[in-house]
């Protein structure tokens, strides 16, 4: 039973932690939008269910690509999926004509920070650096 629980403490998903500044910076501006998005999901709940569920579906969106980032699942062209996510939540609060308030500020800060990290390590990652499961 020991070697079962060797083998299997060996093979866990989680990589450690990232080493240099710029993921860490991507992961705050992440965590920015995750505040803000699921802070305001209960208030906008209460005149607009639709929205609501959106903001909540933003923050988890966040916080599963950082699980996803520092697990062994990740590769290097999630980072223009994670770009793409970002970028669509900006565009979306324009599009919608968002009120701006100090939320929204945190949360589009955030997002563009997110992206200019995100977009800084896909083209300073080697394309060779996948991990292998």
């Amino acid at each position: 039973m020991s070697a079962d629980t060797t083998t299997a403490e060996s093979q866990s998903l989680f990589t450690g932690l990232p080493s240099g500044i710029v993921p860490y910076v991507a992961i705050l501006g992440a965590l920015a939008s995750v505040y803000a998005h699921l802070s305001l999901a209960p208030v906008v709940m209460g005149f607009n269910q639709t929205q609501a569920i959106l903001f909540v579906l933003a923050g988890v969106g966040f916080l599963a690509g950082i699980a996803v980032y520092l697990s062994k699942l990740w590769r290097r062209e999630f980072y223009l999926v994670a770009i793409a996510f970002a970028l669509a939540q900006i565009v979306a609060f324009f599009v919608m004509n968002g009120p701006l308030n100090d939320m929204a500020v945190l949360s589009k800060s955030g997002e563009a920070v997110f992206s200019i990290a995100a977009a800084y390590l896909y083209l300073n990652e080697s394309p060779n650096a996948d991990a292998t499961i």
